[in-house]
């Protein structure tokens, strides 16, 4: 797959693809994983404009208080849930 966007944006969503099925990451986790952990807002725009989900699970990121944030795929958050129970995870 040839990933479209940003420099920044590719590199978030490389990152992405490293979250294992069944597991979650808050996006300041992203943030420090990319080595970037002051862009956590950055990161979470970019992750807001993933055009490959669920290919590139943006599903497996929420936020740091334990909730969904948002999800850019069809369906939004209702998909989001949905993709999340279906690896075992329930919020």
């Amino acid at each position: 797959m040839i990933l479209k966007g940003t420099k920044f944006q590719i590199r978030v969503w490389k990152y992405l693809k490293t979250i294992r099925k069944g597991s979650v990451l808050t996006y300041s986790d992203v943030a420090k994983g990319i080595n970037k952990p002051k862009a956590v807002r950055a990161v979470a725009n970019a992750i807001g404009k993933n055009p490959y989900a669920p290919k590139i699970p943006c599903h497996r990121v929420i936020r740091s208080d334990g909730s969904l944030g948002g999800y850019s795929g069809k369906g939004g958050l209702k998909t989001k849930k949905k993709l999340l129970k279906s690896e075992g995870i329930l919020l």
